[in-house]
C-alpha cells in the first residue's frame, strides 16, 4: 500500500510539472506610441486648445455641409441628423446645436412647421471676414509657398500636399488658380500635381529661417558667444517635466552640434550619415526643417499625419513622430481628438500665439464665440426679446414680413385631422423633446392656446 501511494503521488507531481506553463518576464515596450500615451509630460493648456480647435473644426464642417444645400441658408435638423457619422460626433446633433447658441440659430419653419437650423449673423460675418482677410494676405501666401519650395530637395512640391495644409498655410480654396496660376513668373506647373519654383537665385533674400532672428536676439541681449547660439534652438519644457541625470549635458552638446540649415543647398556641406555624428546632424537638420515648416503656418500647428506627405520632398526620411518625441522642449504633440497635432512650443504662451497675424485673429474670434457656450450676452437677449414680441406671427419664407391671412394659415392647417389641440400638443412635445425647450416655452404655449380659443369662439 505504501508503494502504491508513493507511485500515485509521484505520478500526480509529474502531471503538474508536465502541463504547467512557464511564465517569462517581458521587457516593457518602449516605442513612440507608448511614450505618446504614458511616458511623457502633458501640457494642459495646449491640450485644451487642441480640444477647442477640434470643436471649431466640427462647426466649420457643419457650415461646409450646409453651404452645399441650394434651397436656402438653413437646413432641417432631421436632415442634419444624418451628418453625425460624417462629422464624427459622439452625441446627438440636437444636443450639439443646443450647446452653441452663439453659432447656431434653431427656429421653426413658418410654412413646413419643422425645426430648422442656420448660422447666426455674427458667425457668418466672421466667416466672410476670414475669406476677405485671406484674399488681402495674398502676397504672404506667395512668400510661404516660395519658402517651402526653397526648402525642398529639387525645388518641387506636390500640389495635393499643399492642399492638405491649405488652411494651416492660410491659402484660399482656389489657390491653384488664384496663386499658382496667377503668379506664373514665380511658379511653374511641371505636371498636373507638381509645382516648381522658376528661379531660386532671385529669391535668395527669402532664405533666412525664422529662428535666425531669435539667435541674433540671444546673441545681442544675453551676451552669449556665437559658439553657443549659432546652431541653438529655443527650448521650453512643460510644467512637471522630469530632468534625468546627464540630460542637461546632452542637451548642451546637442545645441552646439552644427548642421546644414534648411535653405542651404551646397554639395560640399552634404550630410554623411555613416560618419561620426552624421546621424545626429541629419536629425538636427530635420528638426530645423520641421521648425521652419511650423513657423510658416498661420497657427504654428499642424497634424502629424500631414507631415508625412512632405518627407521625400523636404528630405525628412526619418520617423517623424519618434523625432518629435525626442525633443519635448521644442515640439509638443497633443492627442486630443481623433488625430495628433504638433505645436511649436516657442510660438505659444499660456495657450495663445505670441505674435498673432490677421488670419489667426479672425479665427480666434470664432473660437471665442464657440467658447461662450450657453452664456447669455446682450445680443442674445435682444434677439430673444424680438422673438417674444413677435409672438405667434408667422412670416413668409423669404422674410418679407407678414401678410393678410398669415394668422389663419397654421390654424386652418391644424384642422386637417379634426382635432386642433392634439396637433398643437404634438408640435410642442416634439420640439421640447428634441431641443430641450430651445425654441418654445410653456408661457408661449399657454398664450397661443388662449389666442386660438378666442379665435374659435369668434368664428362660431
Amino acid at each position: 500500500m505504501i508503494v502504491l501511494k508513493t507511485l500515485r503521488r509521484d505520478y500526480s507531481l509529474y502531471q503538474k510539472t508536465l502541463f504547467c506553463q512557464q511564465r517569462r518576464w517581458k521587457k516593457p515596450v518602449n516605442s513612440a506610441q507608448t511614450r505618446l500615451e504614458i511616458r511623457r509630460t502633458r501640457d494642459s493648456k495646449l491640450d485644451k486648445l487642441a480640444d477647442n480647435l477640434r470643436t471649431l473644426e466640427t462647426i466649420l464642417g457643419v457650415h461646409k455641409l450646409m453651404s452645399t444645400r441650394k434651397r436656402g441658408p438653413f437646413v432641417s435638423v432631421q436632415l442634419m441628423s444624418r451628418w453625425r457619422n460624417i462629422l464624427g460626433l459622439n452625441i446627438n446633433v440636437g444636443k450639439f446645436l443646443h450647446k452653441y447658441p452663439h453659432v447656431f440659430n434653431v427656429f421653426t419653419h413658418p410654412l413646413n412647421r419643422n425645426i430648422c437650423c442656420r448660422l447666426t449673423p455674427k458667425f457668418e460675418s466672421l466667416l466672410s471676414l476670414e475669406e476677405s482677410v485671406t484674399r488681402e494676405c495674398e502676397l504672404d501666401c506667395v512668400c510661404r509657398i516660395k519658402k517651402l519650395l526653397m526648402m525642398s530637395k529639387n525645388g518641387t512640391l506636390h500640389v495635393y500636399a499643399l492642399r492638405l495644409i491649405r488652411r494651416e498655410l492660410g491659402l484660399p480654396d482656389d489657390f491653384r488658380d488664384s496663386i499658382l496660376g496667377k503668379y506664373g513668373s514665380d511658379f511653374r506647373l511641371v505636371d498636373l500635381e507638381v509645382v516648381e519654383l522658376v528661379s531660386r537665385e532671385e529669391n535668395e533674400s527669402l532664405g533666412d529661417a525664422t529662428i535666425e532672428t531669435w539667435r541674433e536676439k540671444e546673441y545681442r541681449e544675453k551676451w552669449l558667444s556665437e559658439f553657443e547660439t549659432k546652431f541653438a534652438f529655443p527650448v521650453n519644457f512643460p510644467t512637471g517635466f522630469r530632468i534625468e541625470r546627464g540630460f542637461r549635458e546632452k542637451l548642451k552638446n546637442w545645441q552646439r552640434l552644427p548642421y546644414i540649415k534648411p535653405y542651404e543647398r551646397k554639395k560640399e556641406n552634404a550630410v554623411r550619415v555613416r560618419t561620426c555624428g552624421g546621424v545626429e546632424r541629419f536629425e538636427k537638420r530635420v528638426v530645423a526643417i520641421i521648425h521652419e515648416l511650423l513657423s510658416l503656418m498661420v497657427e504654428k500647428m499642424v497634424e502629424v499625419e500631414r507631415l508625412a506627405h512632405f518627407r521625400k520632398d523636404l528630405g525628412m526620411e526619418v520617423n517623424v513622430r519618434e523625432l518629435l518625441l525626442k525633443h519635448p522642449g521644442i515640439f509638443y504633440i497633443s492627442t486630443k481628438g481623433s488625430t495628433q497635432t504638433v505645436f511649436l512650443r516657442d510660438a505659444y504662451s499660456k495657450g495663445c500665439l505670441i505674435e498673432p497675424n490677421p488670419i489667426y485673429s479672425v479665427r480666434r474670434e470664432m473660437l471665442n464665440l464657440v467658447l461662450l457656450g450657453r452664456r447669455s450676452t446682450k445680443q442674445l437677449q435682444q434677439h430673444d426679446g424680438i422673438k417674444e414680441q413677435s409672438g405667434n406671427l408667422v412670416g413668409n419664407e423669404d422674410n418679407r414680413g407678414t401678410r393678410d391671412g398669415d394668422w389663419d394659415t397654421p390654424i386652418l392647417e391644424s384642422f386637417e385631422d379634426g382635432n386642433l389641440y392634439d396637433n398643437f400638443e404634438e408640435v410642442c412635445d416634439s420640439s421640447e423633446e428634441e431641443f430641450d425647450d430651445c425654441g418654445l416655452s410653456l408661457n408661449r404655449s399657454t398664450e397661443s392656446e388662449t389666442c386660438i380659443q378666442g379665435l374659435i369662439k369668434s368664428t362660431t
